[in-house]
């Protein structure tokens, strides 16, 4: 009979394990020679802070896949090949994800993709439908592994740990957020604050919040955010004097221009508060977020100049990451931003 060769990308999830046995029986069923492709996608690149760590983890998961297979193999004739995908890249989104599969698929001649439910590669939700899209667009053949699995709202909820944690941070950012657009020398809002606070932990924690809380890393990044808020007033006002200048000359030399950065956050949180911290600084407005990629609209070259040079990209990823994390080359040195638009746009 002919070699089958399959695909199985790998994430650390609760139904991985399920997912490996699954493609080992379901690959045997159809030949006496299976060839196992298992693969970790990198979210990262190799070269960033968190790129190493992320590679060692993902040798260890395969590492692990490995030895499921050849248990689940029984004695039958199962090659196994691992690889690493993506270390010297940085993987954007589910279609960035769908074409290293593809690419590795078309290298090593692979029949069809075995897909884990919930699979999330270094994601804080899965990407399994969009990536199943992005796979059809590809004409890449997948198949979902029929796991048993947790319900959605036991993922959300988790332990009482967790959700503890989860109504305790989402009551003190909105008690906090009501105190600053309040008097918080006024007791009546005091008291509002903490029933509307109140109100919003227990109805909103758990979708607020799709990712266990650190009790260590949770209170560093308060601090690190506290630290970022005078760096982005900062920004705010160097932004405005620049803009004012501009206005301020008879010649008006405005040269708005639509550009692409592909920034190294995540998305979610970290690339909502780049998004906002571009769009709240005068001469820059992010017109669209699509996982890491930025459109944003340049009044001015300095701005872009700024933009370009990712001053507020390495803030955001100290507050996310940590100091090391910030030491990463600029958009400009990654070619990772463009121009794609002129004035006419």
């Amino acid at each position: 009979m002919a070699t089958e060769r399959l695909l199985v990308p790998l994430s650390e999830t609760v139904t991985v394990r399920q997912t490996v046995g699954y493609a080992v029986r379901s690959g045997l069923e159809r030949t006496d020679d299976l060839e196992c492709h298992l693969v970790v996608a990198m979210p990262s690149d190799r070269e960033l802070p968190e790129g190493t760590s992320e590679v060692d983890e993902a040798e260890s998961l395969l590492s692990k896949a490995e030895s499921w297979v050849e248990e689940d193999a029984e004695g039958s004739s199962v090659t196994v090949e691992t690889a690493v995908l993506g270390a010297d890249e940085y993987l954007f989104g589910p279609r960035d994800f769908a074409r290293t599969f593809a690419s590795y698929a078309a290298a090593h001649d692979v029949d069809r993709v075995v897909l884990d439910p919930e699979y999330q590669p270094g994601s804080t939700a899965g990407i399994i439908q969009p990536l199943e899209r992005e796979l059809e667009a590809a004409g890449l053949a997948y198949e979902e592994a029929p796991v048993e699995r947790p319900a959605r709202h036991e993922r959300l909820i988790g332990d009482g740990t967790q959700r503890f944690d989860r109504l305790f941070a989402t009551f003190v950012i909105s008690y906090g957020f009501y105190m600053i657009l309040g008097d918080p020398t006024y007791w009546f809002d005091w008291v509002t604050g903490a029933a509307v606070a109140g109100i919003v932990a227990a109805t909103l924690a758990n979708v607020t919040f799709t990712f266990p809380l650190d009790r260590v890393q949770s209170p560093l990044r308060t601090v690190r955010f506290a630290l970022y808020i005078p760096y982005l007033l900062y920004e705010i006002v160097k932004a405005n004097l620049a803009i004012s200048v501009v206005i301020l000359r008879p010649s008006m030399p405005i040269d708005p221009k639509l550009t692409r950065v592909d920034a190294r956050v995540r998305s979610g949180l970290p690339l909502l508060a780049l998004a906002n911290s571009i769009t709240l600084t005068p001469g820059t407005l992010t017109v669209r977020a699509d996982d890491q990629r930025l459109i944003v609209h340049s009044l001015i070259a300095d701005a872009r100049e700024d933009l370009f040079d990712g001053s507020l990209e390495r803030a955001v990823r100290f507050v996310f990451h940590g100091r090391d994390s910030a030491a990463i080359a600029t958009p400009r040195e990654r070619d990772d931003a463009e121009i794609i638009g002129g004035e006419e746009l």
